[in-house]
């Protein structure tokens, strides 16, 4: 049975400013709907992504902004976060971490510049949206075994 990630819900005080600034990165917007109640659900895609974010009215309980550590997965991180950048995204700098490993939390033990080696899933650069939801970009060139 495959169990497929669909829809991750981030909270958010103002759907049309985040609408806007999701749009802003390049996502395509798959829908928009308002209920009778005064729900409201926006969806909007990544560009290459089989999974959507959601936000609205009435769609979450979460704190505004509260919704950290959102992956977005790229071929080239440099590439990534120059193309955010232009579209006047306030980003971070590529870094790696210290360890090597994987990122801290934060901005502990971040190096300037991506990894020394390139190695894959050891770039990163991160932004916020508005309500200062965090998201990574994540340079992902070589999948680890039984990834896709």
């Amino acid at each position: 049975m495959d169990f497929k990630l669909e829809v991750v819900v981030i909270p958010v005080a103002d759907v049309d400013r985040a609408e806007h600034f999701y749009k802003t990165l390049g996502w395509r917007l798959d829908a928009d709907f308002t209920a009778e109640d005064g729900l409201r659900v926006a969806q909007l895609t990544p560009p290459g992504s089989g999974a959507s974010v959601i936000f609205g009215s009435g769609v979450s309980d979460a704190e505004p902004g509260s919704a950290q550590g959102l992956y977005l997965i790229v071929d080239d991180v440099v590439a990534a976060r120059a193309e955010l950048a232009s579209r006047g995204v306030q980003i971070s700098e590529v870094f790696h971490d210290k360890g090597g490993v994987f990122h801290h939390a934060g901005t502990k033990a971040r190096v300037e510049g991506p990894d020394p080696e390139r190695r894959s899933y050891s770039s990163y650069a991160s932004f916020s949206d508005p309500d200062g939801n965090g998201w990574i970009l994540q340079e992902v060139t070589t999948r680890l075994p039984g990834r896709v």
